[in-house]
């Protein structure tokens, strides 16, 4: 059924974007109820609007603690119009017709997220919003909720379209997203009194949903706002193969405090380097494998320059983030229509992962422990020399985000090979040393990292046979001493670490 709005209370945080359909309602002669800041808000339009405390006869109360709660504001909302009683209670206390609620929420993880006092961030627990969303919501028969200024373009359409009338579809679809809203809000709260990290449901989150999942057939939907962690200022939308690519990339780029390079294809590093100047990292991390960096993601810590985007733009690649580009360097990468440019914001991460799984969901904490040199326990008689041990640190970066079992190679602040997600530990070694060889890389006196243990000397004798001087291991065999036995025979510098870092 159509309804018509005739009457509007709004009473919201965020006012941005909220003056156009403020002026709409006016010119449909809709009567507007409002509370302190946005009714001066609307004031200041020159819109009439009548105070909630002239409707309530009772002020603003308690510091603002008490506003809206009283029954002839949730009358208003809450009476159904088709019910006789209800409809003769409304005219007996004089409590008049809410048609339309535009409310918003306090800020409250905002505050938690800033470090605020407690003291703060109690205040910032929003009662009289949330109660009038879950009103607003309960009777979407008669009433429109708008519980986000992310909804205010397209409720603005809607009743620019229909004369300031809904039908009962658009009344339920806003009463879906008010009440998505209040179980995000009230399990961020229970999150934060429970010590509970991320503890909302993710359908509570913004849904966006993509062209299709992993393949054509599978459908899919990203829940997060990717608009917070990312400015796209060039391409055609995101698509879930992308978005691991870019979660991959992420979680490798945190890993290097100096200027560097990663190359991502199917979530595992094909190229990676640092070094002094962003042309040279680029071109060091593509020289890697430069065939698996085709249709690839790329990140960087460090600003574009037009030197880097001229050798940028020789190459095919999906993605390439950045904290900046320069005018001259977004000139060359936006020649590519569909090339995505993403400026990566500054947003704080969570601390837990979950995956899906059989009837149920694992839940962990992130791996965010990453061993530098003081961690490293030499195992052999040879400690490893400062040119190594630099090498070992920036190898260890890698390997902690490649699928297990896998192996880095690398010299000089550069990958130059690594060999991922093998069944065998053996294997993946052959396979970056396979890699390394393809693409002209020579390891005399390069290093290796591996993720987990060497269950047998096998893997550092293959090493030590192309030219690999020091390796870095967690430990953890108890056939650990073949392997030291090995290197201390050969030369070969070993450190272990004691952490392991399987991914799968």
């Amino acid at each position: 059924m159509n309804r018509k709005i005739q009457s509007a209370l709004i009473s919201v945080f965020y006012k941005d974007g909220l003056d156009k359909i403020v002026r709409l309602l006016h010119d449909n002669q809709v009567t507007i109820y409002s509370t302190g800041g946005t009714q001066n808000f609307i004031e200041e339009l020159g819109i009439p609007v009548i105070a909630v405390e002239d409707l309530t006869s009772y002020p603003s109360i308690f510091g603002g603690r008490v506003k809206t709660l009283h029954p002839k504001v949730f009358g208003g909302i809450l009476h159904r119009r088709a019910n006789e009683n209800d409809v003769k209670t409304a005219a007996e206390f004089e409590i008049p017709a809410i048609d339309l609620v535009i409310v918003d929420l306090y800020p409250f993880e905002e505050t938690v997220a800033s470090g605020a006092s407690e003291e703060d961030i109690i205040e910032k627990i929003d009662i009289g919003g949330i109660a009038l969303i879950r009103g607003a919501a309960k009777n979407y028969e008669d009433v429109l909720l708008v519980s986000s200024r992310s909804q205010y373009d397209d409720v603005y359409a809607i009743l620019e379209e229909k004369n300031c009338a809904t039908d009962l579809e658009d009344r339920k679809h806003f009463a879906k997203l008010g009440f998505a809203t209040s179980s995000h809000y009230d399990t961020a709260i229970h999150g934060y009194f429970s010590g509970i990290e991320n503890a909302e449901n993710f359908r509570t989150k913004p849904a966006k949903t993509l062209r299709y999942g992993e393949n054509p057939h599978q459908a899919a939907t990203f829940y997060g706002d990717l608009e917070a962690m990312f400015e796209q200022i060039h391409g055609k939308e995101l698509s879930y193969n992308n978005l691991m690519d870019v979660d991959a990339c992420v979680r490798m780029i945190d890993e290097f405090e100096e200027l560097t390079y990663v190359i991502v294809k199917h979530n595992n590093a094909c190229g990676v380097a640092s070094a002094a100047t962003p042309k040279e990292a680029y071109l060091n991390a593509l020289a890697c494998d430069p065939v698996s960096a085709f249709g690839s993601v790329i990140i960087t810590n460090h600003k574009v320059d037009k030197a880097t985007a001229e050798e940028l733009n020789e190459l095919f690649f999906e993605i390439i983030i950045a904290p900046s580009f320069d005018e001259d360097a977004l000139e060359i990468l936006k020649k590519k229509k569909n090339r995505r440019l993403l400026i990566r914001k500054e947003v704080s991460l969570g601390k837990t992962q979950y995956r899906s799984l059989l009837n149920g969901v694992l839940e962990q904490d992130k791996d965010l422990s990453i061993e530098k040199a003081g961690d490293f326990k030499t195992a052999t008689s040879r400690t490893p020399t400062a040119d190594e041990t630099k090498a070992l640190e920036f190898a260890l970066k890698i390997c902690k985000h490649l699928k297990s079992n896998n192996v880095v190679l690398a010299k000089d602040g550069q990958m130059l090979a690594c060999g991922v997600g093998q069944t065998s530990r053996v294997d993946a070694l052959k396979q970056a040393i396979d890699k390394a060889a393809e693409f002209g890389f020579d390891l005399n006196g390069a290093v290796m990292a591996s993720e987990a243990f060497f269950p047998f000397p096998d893997c550092v004798e293959i090493a030590k046979n192309v030219g690999i001087t020091a390796v870095v291991q967690p430990g953890g065999s108890i056939k650990d001493q073949l392997s030291i036995d090995y290197c201390n025979e050969n030369n070969v510098a070993m450190v272990m670490t004691g952490v392991r870092h399987f991914l799968h």
